[in-house]
């Protein structure tokens, strides 16, 4: 279970840095309202951990990154507006991120960056050479290579986000989702992603759309 003591520290130091010590906002409101967001009963996937989970991988990650504290505000944004049935939750997030930056004292350039990586998890597919965007990615989706039961567990959360929808329109529907991630030529972007998550990877992805075929 995520700490939300900790992630209020974690939100208080990025929001500094980020904005090079310039804004003078008190972070804790920032905070309460993004983890009352995470906190949301329609989410069981999309939780508090899974944003420590982000935040963690992106720790590992951060010495690619051009701005790793640009890429954590992305990541406490990221789906900070989620609704299982609604298919715009990353563009209401990054507008969300736009709003509160702005009135928190980031810079536009830098305001702009966040909301472009949040955008950027519609497809988790940088440009070559976006290290901000390879590290968010790469952050988000390293669940993909968790253990066996952690994996399993992290699929079963995810159903249940999505209880309203038929078992076999789900089972189409993820099914598709395993495939294009399949198909991509890589996973895992930055050079630790790379060596050390896309096999065990795509191991789960294989294994969970075997688990879907009738």
């Amino acid at each position: 279970m995520a700490d939300d003591k900790d992630l209020h520290a974690r939100w208080a130091t990025t929001l500094l840095r980020a904005s090079g010590g310039a804004s003078g906002a008190d972070p804790a409101p920032y905070a309460e309202r993004l983890l009352a967001r995470w906190a949301e009963p329609q989410r069981r996937y999309h939780t508090t951990d899974h944003l420590a989970a982000v935040l963690d991988h992106i720790d590992v990650l951060e010495e690619h990154a051009e701005n790793p504290e640009l890429v954590r505000l992305a990541a406490w944004f990221h789906d900070a507006v989620y609704a299982p049935d609604r298919s715009e939750n990353e563009e209401r997030s990054a507008r969300l991120a736009e709003r509160a930056l702005s009135e928190a004292g980031l810079t536009e350039e830098r305001t702009a960056e966040v909301a472009r990586l949040v955008r950027l998890t519609v497809t988790h597919d940088p440009a070559e050479g976006d290290t901000n965007g390879e590290t968010l990615c790469d952050a988000d989706l390293a669940i993909l290579a968790a253990p066996a039961d952690t994996y399993a567990a992290y699929a079963a959360a995810v159903r249940e986000e999505y209880a309203f929808v038929p078992d076999e329109a789900f089972r189409q529907g993820r099914a598709e989702v395993l495939r294009q991630l399949m198909a991509l030529p890589r996973l895992f972007r930055t050079p630790y992603g790379a060596s050390n998550w896309e096999s065990p990877a795509r191991d789960n992805l294989a294994t969970e759309l075997k688990l879907l075929s009738p």
